[in-house]
């Protein structure tokens, strides 16, 4: 069933060609029904101002306040001079706080007349910091008169209250609340998705209802209302999809794969030198429980870093090997896929020797095969996997193409699962002659929350446990800007650490050759004068990111000298990486400076400590992920996060967050809340749009839980939703081409 014509009603014809084409590029509205569903951000009442206290540095923001000052400067400059250069600056106020605005040359005259004490008006623009202050430069405004034209055009804002919306540089938000006014009357044709059952036992209002006082209310409870109905449309329609994936994969044959007794499963336990954790064994009892089954596992294994995962997964494709067919694990880098095969070549031992002289007696091959690989190589691997000599198949992209064959796929794990994509996965599954099972693997700790909505379609197991033996790991940030003499002692602590027979790793975020950085000598403090000259986080911001080959080269001529200092970036040579690798691993190496490439998978017991330059600059799950790769074997890890962004910003703050915590769980939690809307299920994901608009994924888990309940049971009824047109609507309108991709990527 299509859209109902008026929501489908491309804008152009609507609004005309001009605004509808900076709709559809900078927020990717196209119809009447998109622009709808674009809800605003909060509400302002009118005599109630906004917290300036609390505006995101960056950002592109809507904000209602007073002028309580307005200056007009001249100066002299290469422009104008002879000083007819103009500055006006303008201060508002909501009573938590102040924040300037500044205009520059032709652009003073209208504000300069407008803008006077007392007035009140919307001020959008993106947040910025000089002089330790924050500001608007040029910002975008519309005044909110007390006469009759201004108070119409309050009123056309909602009575009240006045909507503000999610905007951008292009389209200020009171624009999108008038194309909003203009197509508002379309929201009465909109066809509600839930089943009338379900909205009538929960007491929801309907669709065109929720869409009025989304955008029309005239009470806090309109909101509240509209907010309610919407985020059960928004955590329904999706749980739906996902519970459509889930039943179409029951439905699809597979090979039941059991280990046989005292095969190579057995085999491979009893040369372990550790017993497992109770979490590990849970885990494997729970995937080989689904490998029996006669459709294919669709299981999402996540935990902790450093909860042995590789290991669980490893006992499964043992598993499989056990009975008769093979496993493939699918690495999204060389240097992962690399270490991941000789770490598993490492714990079998004689076991991965089949075929080979000295092999024990159940033993398999294990093959890696990635893009780089030299031709004779190659042909050898690709062999073994065509006629079953190879059980355990470890590798790249490489393993998609299309002459990669193989003899009985049994088996698919995918490691961190969200550097794949849809066609990449499935091109591998397509590879057996029944559907492969398929174990997705992911280091980055997920709440529940988003486990239900992000990889809903999986069934979850979850390692929580560290195993015996692990190091404590001590993190601290190093404030570079506030407190040079910090940062010194950061470069004699790796110097400690080596001298004590350990080494360390050194991150940056980036890798250096492909522009000139001014800022090679990283190994010293910075200058105290450049953080006083300008914004303190605008500067950072700036800047151009610390590189790797830079680092490297001012800390072996200054604070490491006489250290084996090494690089490690992606674009290095395959051969030249596996070679430092093994250089590191083998304790030739005492630093390695590096980029994320490290970030998952690499396992040298003897580092123990990490310095990560710029930490700001990297996400939260991503600083997790770097620091477990210390603290690997029996001497504790240390984790040193630098930056130069002041102690008040959002940055430092997330970082203290990060030092002060190694449960990944409570961190994915805290990198949620402090994540802007958009990143949980869009671009931070699949580079699509997100469907989430209303819904919090930590704020509403009872909402999602509930609906994910209500989905599996429609489902179970009618999985083609024959019976019901509006949820067939709306799942459309979800799906299209990059939202399928999306959700196949769970």
């Amino acid at each position: 069933m299509d859209l109902v014509p008026a929501l489908q009603e491309p804008l152009k014809k609507v609004l005309g060609p001009a605004t509808a084409k900076v709709m559809a590029e900078h927020l990717g509205l196209h119809t009447v029904g998109d622009l709808l569903h674009h809800y605003p951000r909060r509400y302002e009442e009118r005599g109630q101002l906004t917290h300036l206290a609390d505006l995101p540095m960056d950002e592109h923001v809507t904000v209602v306040a007073q002028v309580a000052d307005a200056r007009l400067h001249s100066f002299a400059s290469s422009k104008a001079p002879r000083g007819k250069g103009q500055r006006l600056e303008v201060t508002i106020t909501d009573g938590s706080g102040r924040l300037q605005l500044v205009f520059f040359g032709n652009g003073v005259h209208k504000p300069h007349k407008e803008l006077l004490p007392g007035t009140r008006a919307m001020f959008a623009g993106k947040v910025s910091v000089f002089n330790r202050r924050l500001q608007l430069a040029h910002p975008a405004y519309e005044l909110l008169r007390g006469d009759t034209e201004g108070e119409e055009t309050v009123e056309s804002w909602a009575g009240a209250l006045i909507p503000l919306y999610p905007a951008t540089a292009k389209l200020e938000s009171w624009k999108l609340a008038k194309a909003i006014q203009t197509v508002l009357p379309s929201a009465q044709e909109a066809v509600d998705p839930l089943p009338d059952s379900l909205r009538e036992g929960r007491g929801l209002v309907s669709l065109p209802e929720a869409l009025l006082k989304i955008h029309r209310p005239h009470t806090k409870a309109d909101i509240e209302d509209a907010r309610a109905r919407l985020k059960w449309d928004e955590a329904f329609v999706l749980q739906v999809a996902l519970a459509r994936r889930r039943h179409a994969e029951t439905q699809l044959p597979a090979v039941p794969r059991r280990p046989r007794p005292d095969g190579l499963l057995t085999a491979f336990d009893d040369r372990l030198p550790f017993t497992l954790t109770d979490g590990q064994q849970r885990v494997s009892r729970e995937i080989f429980d689904d490998l029996a089954t006669d459709h294919p596992m669709h299981r999402l294994l996540q935990g902790e870093v450093g909860s042995g995962k590789t290991l669980v997964a490893l006992r499964a494709m043992l598993a499989v090997v056990d009975s008769g067919g093979q496993a493939v694990m699918l690495a999204p880098t060389e240097v992962l896929a690399q270490q991941h095969h000789r770490s598993v070549v490492e714990m079998m031992g004689e076991l991965a020797e089949g075929g080979m002289l000295g092999g024990a007696e159940h033993a398999t091959k294990v093959v890696l095969l990635t893009g780089s690989m030299g031709a004779a190589a190659r042909r050898h691997a690709l062999l073994d996997l065509a006629t079953g000599e190879a059980g355990i198949v470890i590798g790249t992209h490489a393993l998609i193409e299309d002459k990669v064959q193989f003899h009985d796929l049994g088996l698919v794990v995918v490691d961190e699962q969200h550097r794949f994509g849809v066609e990449q996965r499935d091109a591998l599954r397509g590879k057996g002659k029944q559907p492969p099972h398929l174990l997705v693997m992911t280091a980055t700790p997920i709440p529940r929350t988003v486990a239900m909505t992000v990889f809903g379609d999986l069934e979850t197991s979850v390692l929580d446990q560290l195993p015996a033996g692990r190091s404590p790991i001590a993190s601290h940030v190093v404030p570079a800007a506030d407190k040079p003499h910090f940062l010194a002692r950061a470069w004699e602590r790796v110097r400690e650490e080596v001298s004590n027979g350990h080494q360390a790793y050194v991150v940056c975020p980036r890798i250096g050759d492909e522009d000139d950085d001014p800022r090679k000598d990283a190994g010293k403090a910075p200058k105290k004068k450049a953080a006083q000259d300008g914004p303190p986080e605008g500067d950072a911001d700036k800047r151009p990111p610390l590189a790797v080959l830079d680092v490297a080269e001012g800390l072996a001529k200054g604070p490491l000298q006489g250290l084996g200092v090494e690089v490690l970036h992606g674009r290095m040579q395959p051969d030249d990486k596996d070679a430092v690798m093994r250089r590191f691993a083998a304790g030739e190496t005492d630093v390695l400076v590096a980029t994320t490439v490290i970030e998952v998978g690499v396992n040298v017991p003897n580092a123990t400590a990490m310095v990560i330059m710029d930490a700001d600059r990297f996400g939260v799950s991503q600083l997790h992920q770097l620091r477990g790769r210390v603290g690997r074997g029996s001497a504790p890890g240390l984790c040193l996060l630098v930056s130069e962004m002041p102690e008040a910003s959002a940055a430092r703050q997330r970082l203290n967050a990060v030092a002060s915590t190694r449960d990944g769980f409570e961190l994915s939690r805290i990198d949620l809340e402090q994540r802007r809307e958009g990143d949980v299920l869009g671009q931070a994901q699949s580079g699509a749009r997100t469907s989430l608009r209303v819904l919090a994924v930590i704020e509403d888990e009872e909402i999602i839980a509930e609906a994910r309940q209500e989905a599996a049971a429609v489902v179970a009824a009618d999985p083609e939703l024959t019976g019901l047109p509006g949820l067939r609507t709306a799942l459309e309108a979800l799906l299209d081409e990059e939202r399928e991709q999306y959700l196949e990527k769970g």
